[in-house]
């Protein structure tokens, strides 16, 4: 059985940049025990092919992705043609389009356009996921916070998410409640730590901070998530290191 555990490689983007650096990350993260990664932060130079030639040779899958909205609305095909080529079938984004964010008529505008081109990049055999920050917690005009609007008006068969606990944890909501009210519609998650510095909040490596990871995890088995991505944002020491006192602790908590 393939691991859910998998390594957001935005953790790792300083030594992303160059073709070679790429390859010499993606064996890097395969020695640590993770068998799958998600793109983000690469450098724009390396080439698509050699992305997909660099984990191919480490043994590492592509999991998911991060692309722009305006990519997957504008060039499904190229979206789709990206994702077929690096054998992935979950498109992300990383956020809304700034002009989404408006007010609560926008978000929900988002919600039913996102809906249709998920719709659409569904057809050719690809999910789309919206990976949230702490913003989408704030509450609009009608009562509602953003993510509860995306969740709301969002075509709950297309428009799914890939929720990021830190970040519900930011944003003063219950990780455990939201995964649970999610379901089926959170395939992947997001595993990032919170720890504190007096008053200053701090990235952690999974188990190094504050988390429910008890609940956390519970929940993702009970919902059923396929991948939980390792993803630190910032980290106190060699990025590297963090992503394998990550991956050992996950291991400790009996995830496979």
């Amino acid at each position: 059985m393939a691991s859910k555990i998998a390594a957001q490689l935005y953790t790792v983007r300083a030594a992303c940049q160059t073709p070679e650096d790429f390859a010499d990350t993606v064996k890097r993260v395969a020695e640590m025990g993770y068998e799958s990664v998600q793109l983000s932060g690469h450098g724009k130079e390396i080439s698509d092919e050699h992305i997909k030639a660099s984990c191919d040779t480490a043994g590492i899958k592509i999991c998911a992705t991060h692309v722009p909205f305006d990519m997957m609305r504008d060039d499904l095909e190229g979206t789709v043609a990206l994702h077929r080529l690096y054998d992935c079938k979950y498109a992300g984004i990383g956020g809304a389009p700034k002009d989404a964010q408006e007010s609560a008529e926008t978000w929900s505008a988002f919600a039913k356009e996102a809906s249709e081109v998920a719709k659409a990049m569904a057809a050719e055999g690809l999910v789309f996921v919206y990976h949230n920050h702490s913003h989408e917690l704030q509450k609009y005009e009608d009562g509602r916070t953003a993510l509860q609007i995306m969740f709301e008006d969002g075509d709950p068969e297309y428009f799914m998410f890939e929720p990021d606990v830190y970040w519900l944890q930011h944003g003063g909501a219950s990780p455990v409640t939201w995964l649970k009210k999610m379901g089926k519609r959170a395939p992947v998650i997001h595993f990032k730590d919170m720890t504190m510095r007096g008053r200053e909040q701090l990235y952690a490596e999974i188990g190094e901070g504050n988390l429910d990871w008890e609940g956390i995890v519970a929940a993702c088995e009970e919902i059923g998530a396929e991948y939980y991505i390792v993803e630190q944002d910032t980290c106190q020491r060699d990025p590297f290191e963090s992503l394998k006192i990550s991956y050992d602790n996950m291991r400790a908590m009996g995830i496979e």
